[in-house]
Parts: C-alpha cells; sequence; structure tokens
C-alpha cells in the first residue's frame, strides 16, 4: 500500500470512528476502491466537482454514511443519484437492504453501473430515467436525495414511489425556514443535524413523513 493510499485509509476508519460505524475490513478495501474509480472517471466524466481523493472521503464517503442511522429499509431508493450518492456507500454498509439507485444521466448511470459490477454489490440495481417516470408506486421504506435543492420539488417528484408509512430524507447543508414553511399540510418535516467529519460545513437531513 502507498503512503496515498495509506493516508486515504486512515482518514476514512477515523471517519467512521468518529461517526461510531463498525464494518469489514474488505468493506473499507471496496470504499477506497470506490474513491479510486471516482478519481479515474472524474478525469474524461465529470461526475463530481471535487477532485482531490483526500476531499472525496469527506464530501462524499463520510457525508453519505452520516445518514446511516436514519435510514429504514429494506426497500431503498436513491433520486438523482449521480456518480451513486449517497447509493454506493450506504449500500456497501447495509448489504441487507435492497438498493434503487437512479438518475437520468446516461453517462453518470453508466459509471455507477461499473462500480457496482466491481464492488460486487448484488443488492443495487441502477436505473436510468426520470423520477416522475418511475411505475414503482408506494414501493420504498425510505426515499433519499442529495439532487434537489427545494423540498416542494422533492416531495413533488419523488413523493408517490414512498410507501404511505415511509420516509423522503433531503441531504442539504443550510436550509431556509421560508422552504419548511412551504411544505405541503399533509407533511411532517424533522430537521436533523449532521456531524460530518473532517467536513467545515452545515450538513443536515429533512426528514418528511406523511400525516
Amino acid at each position: 500500500m502507498n503512503t496515498d493510499r495509506h493516508d486515504l485509509q486512515r482518514e476514512l476508519e477515523d471517519g467512521l470512528a468518529s461517526l461510531n460505524l463498525t464494518t469489514a475490513d474488505d468493506v473499507v478495501t471496496k470504499l477506497l476502491h470506490y474513491v479510486a474509480m471516482l478519481v479515474k472517471w472524474n478525469r474524461t466524466y465529470n461526475l463530481t466537482a471535487i477532485r482531490e481523493p483526500k476531499a472525496m472521503i469527506s464530501r462524499h464517503l463520510l457525508d453519505s454514511l452520516a445518514v446511516m442511522p436514519y435510514i429504514c429499509g429494506p426497500n431503498i431508493l436513491d433520486v438523482g443519484t449521480g456518480a451513486g450518492l449517497p447509493g454506493i456507500p450506504l449500500a456497501l454498509m447495509n448489504l441487507d437492504f435492497n438498493w434503487v439507485l437512479l438518475d437520468s444521466n446516461g453517462k453518470k448511470t453508466r459509471f455507477v453501473t461499473q462500480a457496482v459490477a466491481e464492488l460486487g454489490l448484488n443488492n443495487v440495481t441502477v436505473v436510468t430515467g426520470r423520477v416522475a417516470e418511475q411505475g414503482q408506486v408506494g414501493h420504498f421504506n425510505t426515499v433519499i436525495s442529495r439532487a434537489f435543492s427545494n423540498l416542494n420539488a422533492f416531495i413533488e417528484g419523488a413523493g408517490h414511489l414512498c410507501r404511505p408509512d415511509g420516509q423522503l430524507l433531503a441531504m442539504k447543508g443550510i436550509v431556509d425556514e421560508a422552504e419548511l414553511k412551504q411544505i405541503p399540510p399533509n407533511y411532517t418535516a424533522e430537521h436533523i443535524l449532521l456531524q460530518v467529519p473532517a467536513l467545515d460545513a452545515q450538513r443536515c437531513i429533512i426528514k418528511l413523513v406523511i400525516k
């Protein structure tokens, strides 16, 4: 193992410990392999604005895994997964859940499909398409996304895919109170602050549940 990889592994393992997450060595290895794939494919496919592997550990892996205590399964949908975030890191840590990673960008889903194959993720299905066109109405226990800038757009676009007793999880930075007040009256919203190791930025999830 070269020094750079050793440093990345230490950064990842320290972050997992800070999140009180434990996992097998092979999962740590797979998470680092995923970062290596992101770095390689990013040169051609422009998958993410984050270029440095160390920044990917905090801004992609640990940011994704910080939401793990709030995931309810067994059926999870990641809407607008992009390069596979948060779905791939979460799926590696939750092999007993069934994950669907959805994005309308075929270039990105080609990468995600390759990553899923190389990581041996038999619990993940990759779908290329628009969320409004998906037919699995009322199927998912959790619908999660980092892609929606507006909570109402998330509800309107993906709410029909969530079970009546399920939840929508919107991963956000700073949330405007005015945006929270615009949530439809048939939904309750819980604002949950997250502490992401080595990330000097505010992160949260908005948990949306039908009343």
